[in-house]
């Protein structure tokens, strides 16, 4: 079995060496980058399963990285910096981050981030045999789920892996209403947690690139109060 690489991009050295100091206690396998630039090169070079990354780095930021990763990979993604407003978090999840930690950080909590985003990602990457992979359509939208792709009136939108699951999940079961707690739980896996809003940034980048700011119809319908439904 091909034992499961993560890769740590840090400029700084000593926080590199003790993340994957935690990381190879779990038995995983570690490549170090120093700056965004070399981050993209290891994506591009090795079978990353999962990238933790800082923002604040030279050549590349982790913004940039992110972007460049994300154009051909889907494997977790979870930013570890100092910034730590509100804005500087949303702004990770909407590059594509599928979590976000601050420094100081407690290892034994990242770890346990990376060993649930690793469990999510092995789960909705099974052999198609194992779940029902039935593609979703509706009006000019459609739903691969084999190939993880999103189709509108024929022209492919590019998805970051959360916000593709969010979307799997309400078309999944049309006009069920699921709250933001619900959506967190079956797409990170995780409890909720007051305060979060997470689903609620990852809905409004989804809405914008399905185009609902202009469209009449809108595919997710807000139930005020109580969540969000897929109007399939």
């Amino acid at each position: 079995m091909k034992p499961i690489t993560i890769l740590i991009a840090d400029d700084e050295a000593e926080i590199a060496e003790l993340i994957a100091l935690h990381v190879q206690k779990e038995g995983y396998h570690t490549i170090i980058a120093s700056d965004g630039k070399e981050a993209v090169q290891a994506v591009q070079t090795h079978s990353i399963d999962l990238a933790i990354l800082d923002i604040m780095m030279p050549n590349l930021n982790g913004y940039e990285a992110t972007q460049l990763i994300r154009a051909k990979h889907n494997m977790p993604i979870i930013f570890l910096s100092a910034k730590a407003s509100d804005l500087d978090k949303i702004s990770g999840l909407v590059m594509g981050a599928d979590d976000y930690m601050t420094k100081p950080f407690n290892p034994l909590e990242l770890m346990a981030r990376v060993n649930a985003q690793l469990r999510r990602y092995k789960q909705l990457n099974q052999p198609a045999a194992a779940v029902d992979n039935k593609v979703l359509e509706t009006g000019g939208l459609a739903i691969y789920p084999d190939q993880r792709i999103v189709t509108m009136y024929g022209e492919t939108i590019e998805l970051t892996p959360k916000e593709f699951d969010i979307l799997y999940l309400l078309a999944s079961y049309p006009k069920k209403v699921f709250s933001a707690e619900n959506i967190f739980e079956h797409v990170w896996g995780e409890a909720y947690y007051e305060g979060c809003n997470t689903v609620m940034v990852h809905i409004r980048t989804l809405r914008k690139k399905l185009g609902e700011e202009k469209a009449k119809n809108k595919v997710i319908k807000t139930v005020w109060g109580v969540g969000y439904s897929f109007n399939g």
